[in-house]
Formats: structure tokens, sequence, C-alpha cells
């Protein structure tokens, strides 16, 4: 093996160990590595939040350990994909705004929890508390809304 090959294998492992739950390679504090890898959560934890912000909203001050207890050991997709994945993991227990947050995302998008999430084409797709939404093409075209 070449030294720049030894060192993408070592570079390789530590990003493991930072974000996907790898162990920690050989030559690093090990306590060192786990606060950044801490941080590297909090910092995803925010990230999750701006992007999907009544998720968060719906966990309150327990929001970021949360998330990170959740995502410990799983590798970052992204904020949209890491928060979506959340939110279908804890489905039956988001409030009602995380819960229509949900409902459009799936409105908007195909995803069987594999691969990677596609625009429908077209749905109708009822949203807790918001009536129904309409997607054309892959956009949200409107929200129609039951009458009082």
């Amino acid at each position: 093996m070449t030294g720049r090959e030894e060192l993408a294998a070592a570079q390789e492992a530590l990003v493991a160990a930072l974000v996907a739950g790898g162990p920690v390679p050989p030559g690093f504090d090990p306590a060192l590595v786990g606060a950044a890898s801490r941080a590297l959560l909090r910092k995803r934890a925010g990230e999750v939040a701006r992007t999907w912000p009544a998720l968060a909203a719906s966990f309150g001050p327990r929001w970021a350990e949360r998330f990170a207890r959740w995502a410990e050991g799983r590798p970052p997709r992204g904020s949209w994909r890491d928060g979506w994945d959340f939110a279908r993991a804890h489905r039956d227990t988001l409030d009602p705004a995380a819960t229509r947050e949900l409902a459009l995302a799936e409105a908007r998008w195909c995803h069987d929890g594999t691969g990677e999430p596609r625009p429908r084409r077209f749905a109708l797709r009822r949203i807790p508390g918001a009536g129904v939404a309409v997607v054309v093409s892959g956009r949200l075209q409107t929200v129609l809304r039951r009458p009082s």
C-alpha cells in the first residue's frame, strides 16, 4: 500500500469514527474523537432543525438530545433526508405541526425508505389539520382546506 493509500484509509476510518459510529483508528485519542463526534451530532441536529423547524419544535428543548441519540451510528445523509428519516421513525409521537410538515414532504416526494427520495409527478395527500395537498409535476400547487 502506498503512502497516499494509507493516508486515504486512515482518513476514511477517522471519518467513520466521527460520523458513523465506527471504531476509533489507531493513533487517535478516543476521548477527543468522542468529543468531536458529539459536537458534530449537535451541529447536525441544528442543521436538521433549520430544515425541519416544526419537527424540531415538537421535541422542544429535548430536540438535540433526541436527534443525537437517533443519529448516533447513522451516517449523515444531508439535513433534509436526516429530518425525513427521523420524522418517519417518530411518526407516532409527533405533534400536529410536525405531522403536517412530514405529510407535506410525503406529498411532494416518494420514498420507500431505502433509496433516494424522488419527486412525485402527481399526488393528492390528506394533510392532518390542513385539508388536502395537490401536487402536480412534483410541485405543491395548493392545499385545499376543509370548510369549517
